[in-house]
């Protein structure tokens, strides 16, 4: 729903949250279920409301848990059985600076101020722990904003005996604790509450009456900067930026006004936009984020303006330039099928009004609204579309990873015999149990993988960490390379024993190596790990999804497995005796 989309009117989303509601459960979008435990230091009832709009508008189905007023700590440390029954899959503290129960005076010396932030913070740390040992789930804890008052003026900011001062402090700490702890996330309420402007952040009137943190019409942005953590935990970040290029990339238009004539670099305000624009564009490879170019236009032109000698981005930072007279929705469409993602995957960005309709029309790409260029970063960045919750070695790659899949296909063509185009990629696989630098990858893996993933289930790294350690499961990773290049951590499966015969609870890949025998060679690597435990039977379960279907008949047709069972919605069981077995992959190289 774009109206879900920033920038949104907060008002009408308070006023219609139920009817929002309907909208999206009737859509028929599929969606994942995940139970979100909210546990707030103030009323939080229009907070879940408002984020289980903007949960529903990214993918994911909630079932709530909602603490008693104030109750957060009390939950946390000394147990509830309803939470404990609960099994949160991520945990929300709703915290404010109202919940800081301490203000310096002048009167106290250092030793005593830091002593009170030693306590507060101490109290939130074992909150934290309490909840990460029973529920092994990620928490997101809201950092403090700027207090309401300054005692002292603008000393209050670093006077040791200003509460701003102690506000930052404590901030400080929750940062490093963030840094040190991997499914730990910081909602950045300092940020939001400037953004909005303290002055309308919050509603004095209104806490002292219902106990609101802040003002009824910051709810929704706060839900909404929740909700995009949630699901880039989750995996329902997008994966790729189409740009358009004239009026978008810079100013007019490369076909009439000629290279040299274009706005983009330092010269005038305007040319500053544009070139600001593009480097906003182009730091977003480093999250991993693939960029391509929809664009009407002569290629020629398009590749010249590209290379212009003061603009940010060139040629080769896109992985697919699409620059023809073809409609934008069937180029875009055509992009997500070459890049193997699915086009609801696709954050399209372009100036002109007409064509961005007529993409939301036909495709279910994310249409932003961007209108001046002035406007084109903080419109994408308000959107957070691409939501940082992991930064890693493989996210640093992924673009060139891609770009090496087009050379791939490139190469395919010239072959005749597919298994001879796959010796010529002098494919080189490490296959083996789960390893501690892989464990974020594979983590992420199964939070992103969608298509090529048999049962869909989510884990954090925490719980990755758990099963690589327990002796009651087997687990493995593949990373595949070849002569274009390293594709990283693609495949990750694991499973549970049971007597003679593992359950395998999960088995995915990533699409960007489909069809080069790197899942035969994933299934050599875990009947041998599988075989030297004591397992004669392999036992693997396809549960189906909106958008799974690719890998329904995978255990049959790709791998040999026998049926067991069915079910009616579509739920399949399959065996594979390895008693006997032989090794499949016959074109990698493992190890």
């Amino acid at each position: 729903m774009n109206e879900l989309n920033y920038p949104f009117d907060s008002e009408w989303i308070l006023k219609k949250k139920k009817s929002i509601k309907r909208t999206l459960l009737a859509d028929g979008s599929s969606r994942i279920h995940k139970k979100v435990a909210v546990l707030g230091g103030s009323t939080t009832s229009d907070v879940i409301a408002a984020l289980e709009l903007f949960l529903l508008n990214n993918g994911i189905e909630p079932e709530f848990y909602e603490s008693e007023y104030k109750q957060y700590w009390q939950d946390a440390v000394f147990g509830n059985p309803e939470l404990d029954e609960f099994k949160p899959d991520i945990i929300y503290i709703h915290t404010t600076v109202r919940n800081i129960d301490f203000t310096p005076t002048v009167r106290m010396s250092p030793a005593e101020i830091d002593a009170a932030l030693d306590e507060r913070y101490a109290r939130l740390e074992q909150m934290w722990t309490a909840l990460s040992e029973k529920f092994s789930c990620p928490i997101i804890q809201n950092n403090f904003e700027m207090p309401y008052f300054r005692l002292l003026g603008n000393r209050d900011v670093y006077d040791i005996h200003g509460l701003t001062g102690f506000v930052n402090r404590l901030n400080d700490r929750i940062y490093t604790y963030a840094r040190e702890h991997e499914s730990f996330f910081v909602n950045d309420i300092n940020w939001l509450s400037a953004n909005i402007g303290l002055e309308k952040w919050a509603d004095t009137k209104f806490w002292f009456m219902f106990k609101y943190a802040m003002s009824l019409s910051s709810i929704p942005p706060l839900a909404f900067q929740i909700a995009s953590i949630i699901k880039a935990v989750f995996g329902k970040n997008k994966k790729c930026i189409a740009v358009d290029l004239d009026n978008t990339m810079w100013g007019g238009i490369v076909g009439d006004d000629g290279v040299d004539n274009l706005e983009i670099g330092q010269e005038t305000g305007t040319s500053q936009a544009f070139y600001e624009f593009q480097q906003y564009v182009k730091a977003h490879k480093d999250l991993g984020v693939l960029l391509t170019v929809c664009s009407k236009n002569e290629e020629e032109n398009a590749l010249a303006g590209l290379s212009h000698p003061e603009g940010a981005v060139k040629p080769d930072d896109f992985i697919i330039i699409k620059a023809n007279w073809d409609p934008k929705s069937i180029n875009l469409e055509n992009t997500a099928g070459e890049l193997n993602i699915m086009p609801d995957a696709i954050v399209f960005a372009d100036d002109n009004p007409a064509e961005r309709e007529i993409v939301r029309q036909q495709t279910p790409c994310a249409v932003p609204e961007i209108g001046e260029v002035t406007d084109y970063i903080r419109v994408l960045d308000r959107n957070a579309y691409f939501e940082t919750t992991t930064i890693s070695e493989d996210d640093l790659k992924r673009g060139d990873m891609y770009k090496a899949n087009v050379q791939r296909a490139q190469a395919q063509a010239k072959f005749a015999d597919y298994s001879e185009y796959l010796r010529s990629l002098e494919m080189h696989a490490e296959i083996g149990p789960f390893k501690d630098v892989y464990l974020a990858r594979i983590a992420q893996l199964t939070n992103k993988s969608n298509q090529f993933n048999l049962t869909t289930l989510r884990c954090t790294q925490a719980q990755m960490e758990q099963f690589a350690a327990s002796d009651n499961y087997i687990t493995v990773y593949g990373k595949l390379t070849d002569k274009f290049g390293d594709n990283g951590v693609v495949s990750v499966v694991f499973g549970e024993k049971q007597g003679t015969v593992l359950d395998i609870k999960l088995w995915l890949m990533s699409c960007r190596v489909l069809k080069r025998d790197m899942e035969l060679a994933m299934l050599d690597g875990l009947a041998a790990q599988a075989k030297a435990a004591g397992i004669t039977k392999l036992v693997g379960t396809y549960i189906p999804t909106a958008k799974n279907k690719m890998v329904k008949d995978f255990y049959p047709d790709t791998l040999g497995f026998s049926a067991v069972s069915a079910t009616e919605d579509g739920t399949t069981v399959w065996e594979l005796d390895i008693t006997g077995y032989e090794n499949k992959n016959h074109v990698i190289n493992v190890n």
